[in-house]
């Protein structure tokens, strides 16, 4: 178990300042980048801690840490992982802020990653798994098994695109937006590169005329006045606009009811440069009143 220590205060918090962010996720997704990330932003960093000391690990930071704690949790604590799912709803209970992060990776990804860095996966040693040995993309599906209930109540961060600046400044994003109240995610896709792994909702805005085949838009974004002029003066694109606003404002409270802490609604098009991403700008304009909005626009970033 390594433990990352970031500057602390000898005051104990409060209650309302206790605070969990609980990283999880798939073997090569980035925990490690995400860990990093936290301990750089003050918080008390843990890796590899075993779910059965996670009780009197927050016991001991309440006494002698500031309320900002990160623990990572993987796959090398099989056996304990079912645990933590009513463990989490038990620290709500006792007023702990609890931030779960899971991070997750197409298969492909996680294949060229394990590939990359020749390591092998936890999950492909017998003594890890208890089932014997497995190739690399078996130990990846009994993985996703495993956590399958902890990837449902936690807030899913899709890192395959991304390089680790980006999950870094995607994991500070998120950690920025209020507690309070449910933080909506408007995400631009390539429909030719795969659905997000992290989406609530889907939208496909591909009917939409695509300003790809204009010359001079071409080489453009959503982003760009000349490419939104184009879209605007669409019908089609407000009437999209508009029946997506209205779902989502449907549904919002009976969402944030369900003690979600994120929705990712994901808007796709076939290069996830123009129509997709004019969209998720207009959504973010039209939910301000909303206050926790963020943005991410997949393929654009990718490249930036």
């Amino acid at each position: 178990m390594a433990i990352a220590t970031a500057a602390t205060a000898n005051t104990p918090p409060t209650p309302a300042e206790r605070e969990l962010v609980l990283i999880t996720g798939i073997s090569g997704s980035g925990k490690s980048v995400a860990l990093h990330a936290l301990e750089d932003a003050g918080y008390f960093c843990v890796d590899n801690l075993p779910p059965e000391l996670l009780r009197a690990y927050m016991a001991l930071a309440d006494e002698r840490y500031t309320g900002k704690v990160a623990i990572a949790v993987d796959v090398r604590a099989a056996r304990s992982l079912p645990a933590l799912v009513p463990l989490i709803a038990e620290m709500r209970e006792r007023g702990v802020v609890i931030r779960p992060l899971f991070l997750d990776a197409s298969t492909q990804t996680l294949v060229r990653r394990f590939s990359e860095t020749r390591r092998p996966h936890p999950l492909s040693q017998p003594e890890t798994s208890g089932a014997g040995q497995h190739d690399l993309i078996e130990a990846i599906e009994l993985e996703r098994l495993l956590l399958a209930q902890l990837r449902e109540v936690s807030t899913v961060v899709d890192t395959s695109t991304l390089r680790p600046a980006g999950l870094r400044a995607q994991v500070r994003d998120l950690l920025a937006a209020p507690t309070q109240r449910l933080t909506l995610v408007f995400e631009s896709f390539a429909y030719k590169y795969g659905v997000p792994l992290d989406a609530d909702f889907v939208f496909d805005v591909r009917m939409l005329l695509n300003p790809y085949y204009v010359r001079e838009l071409r080489p453009l974004s959503g982003r760009d006045a000349p490419v939104a002029h184009f879209l605007a003066e669409q019908p089609e694109a407000g009437e999209l606009l508009d029946q997506i606003e209205a779902f989502l404002r449907r549904w919002l409270p009976s969402l944030a009811d369900d003690q979600r802490g994120y929705l990712t609604v994901a808007i796709g098009c076939t290069g996830g440069q123009h129509r997709s991403v004019y969209i998720v700008e207009q959504l973010q304009l039209r939910f301000a009143d909303h206050a926790a909005t963020l943005t991410r626009h997949r393929e654009l970033d990718a490249v930036d």
